[in-house]
């Protein structure tokens, strides 16, 4: 059902006119409404909806907008493995992959956890290989770096998790460097291959189907460059490469030996697969138990899904939120500012699982959406945004609604002066992540009125712009596992209300086709049945790579 058809609709609508024009600064003295909209029901982390443009009651309209929709029922299909990507006619069995053991799976058919186990046991083989430097290239030498290939989820969810839990790597780890390439246009490897030894650098190919034209460009490079060390492909490539995919045939017939595959299935969205195989190079880092404990954290999430009510279940209040920003408030850019560097990534990872997810303008029964879905969604690590972007949350024009992210412990440094040290850094970075949501919420008035009075015009800011915050007791594999799975089931929440599948992204599949049809216009300047724009690009294109040919061919002996 649309979501402006369901009954408490025009009852948040007509309060969204409220909160509309009051200001945060008339709510944020009432201690009592404090209390009512910060929430820790949720192990290692407290949210603060304080600092939205909402009062209780607006948020027990919004979970009623939740019943309505009957949330509960959706969750339960999900977690038990029904059918809920309509378009592609699967299940969306991510929170499988994290399920400790087949009696703590919520799916009814628990041979799945069994497949699981044994794809994670298998990783588990070759990471012992490497961490022991059993693992040999084509010279007898052992690896030394690791370099993962993989576009999209194949390469943002490890590469973001991975740099998050550097300081968690096991003490195995400490001589292996972990790389990742993504680009299609090879600028990563050029950069990336100089500095590396064929001898000692083994490749992991990420691709679900194996047939990622981004992924094998950069793997055939690889090749290239491994075969002119001195060895013969196939040999380079039962050495060098590892294969991760749902398609063991297409890996064999790419040249990677089956004891060098490893399994995840199609039923695993590209951008919830780090839970899976994909997340070899997370594992390789922080070890096997490491890896486990991180699942354990998104699992946890999941139970408290499928088990806490609507009134105090985290993941559908964030939604709800969101919902109330965006389609009442007309709220539609969202910003994700972490107050850690470890979450450097963590906004661009973000910004594929929302975007990628919901954003669509047809519901599940293909009808046109005549209201907002999903956000513009963007962010930084906080203390540098402050010095970029936050110029615009300040005093632009464009309302935003933010998450500030931060973990109240840091444990940093070896000798008790540099702890002394980093801890007053940590003291800092705290007091610019609360003082900035305070700014944005309350504006100039966070000044005395004394302090006010000397500001010119342009030194005035408004505020009112709506935050969460959200801290984490201190980052872990557990803690990071916990966050990702939190905004995972977030976007589903969203999805259902918005009445979308967020686990298909048709819209991400013209481009590519297109692109296979305009790559021989710019070999065969064959252009005619493209638009006038495109075919006059391609004629300048085109126009300056002859000259680079010529080029290349008067410089060759």
């Amino acid at each position: 059902m649309l979501l402006n058809k369901l009954s408490s609709w025009e009852t948040l609508s007509s309060k969204a006119g409220t909160y509309n024009y009051n200001h945060l600064d008339q709510l944020l003295d009432d201690q009592e409404r404090q209390k009512q909209l910060m929430f820790s029901s949720l192990e290692h982390f407290v949210i603060d909806f304080s600092k939205q443009r909402l009062s209780k009651d607006v948020l027990d309209e919004l979970i009623q907008l939740a019943k309505d929709a009957n949330i509960e029922q959706k969750v339960n299909d999900l977690l038990s493995g029904e059918m809920v990507n309509q378009s592609e006619k699967r299940a969306a069995l991510h929170t499988a992959l994290r399920a400790p053991s087949s009696d703590e799976c919520f799916l009814k058919d628990k041979q799945f956890n069994k497949q699981i186990q044994k794809s994670l046991n298998n990783m588990q083989v070759l990471i012992k290989r490497i961490h022991a430097g059993q693992w040999r290239g084509f010279t007898g030498k052992p690896i030394r770096d690791v370099v993962n290939i993989g576009v999209g989820g194949s390469d943002l969810g490890p590469l973001m998790t991975t740099f998050a839990l550097q300081e968690f790597a096991s003490e195995d780890t400490k001589h292996i460097n972990i790389h990742f390439a993504s680009s299609i246009d090879g600028a990563q490897l050029a950069d990336m291959l100089p500095k590396l030894n064929p001898e000692t650098t083994l490749f992991c190919l990420v691709s679900k189907s194996f047939t990622t034209i981004d992924t094998l460009s950069n793997a055939n490079t690889a090749v290239t460059w491994l075969k002119a060390a001195g060895a013969h492909e196939s040999f380079l490539k039962k050495l060098h490469f590892i294969g991760i995919s749902s398609s063991k045939e297409k890996m064999s017939d790419w040249g990677i030996g089956t004891s060098n595959q490893l399994l995840f299935w199609d039923w695993v969205g590209g951008r919830y697969s780090l839970w899976s195989t994909v997340g070899f190079s997370i594992a390789l880092k922080i070890g096997m138990s490491g890896f486990r404990e991180f699942l354990a954290g998104a699992h946890s999430v999941d139970k408290h899904l499928a088990s806490t009510k609507l009134e105090n279940n985290i993941p559908v209040l964030l939604s709800l939120i969101d919902i109330w920003n965006c389609n009442f408030l007309s709220i539609n850019a969202h910003a994700i500012l972490p107050y850690d560097g470890r979450l450097k990534y963590f906004p661009s990872y973000l910004g594929q699982l929302e975007m990628e997810s919901n954003g669509k303008s047809v519901t599940i029964n293909n009808e046109d959406i005549d209201y907002h879905t999903c956000p513009i969604l963007w962010g930084e690590v906080g203390p540098n945004a402050q010095h970029a972007f936050y110029q615009l949350l300040h005093q632009g024009t464009e309302s935003v609604n933010s998450d500030f992210i931060i973990a109240v412990k840091r444990d940093a440094g070896s000798s008790i002066d540099e702890k002394k040290s980093f801890i007053e850094h940590h003291f800092l970075n705290i007091s610019n992540c609360l003082a900035q949501s305070r700014v944005l919420a309350l504006g100039s008035s966070a000044l005395s009125e004394e302090e006010q009075a000397q500001l010119s015009s342009h030194q005035q800011y408004s505020g009112n712009q709506p935050s969460t915050t959200i801290l984490i007791d201190q980052l872990t594999p557990f803690t990071i596992g916990s966050l990702i799975a939190l905004y995972e089931h977030k976007v589903f929440i969203s999805a259902v209300l918005w009445d979308i599948n967020p686990f298909d992204q048709w819209g991400v599949e013209l481009g590519k086709s297109i692109a296979k049809k305009i790559q021989p216009a710019l070999t065969n300047n064959q252009s005619e049945s493209l638009d006038a724009s495109t075919a006059a690009l391609i004629s300048k294109i085109n126009s300056t790579m002859s000259e680079v040919v010529e080029q290349n061919e008067e410089e060759q002996p």
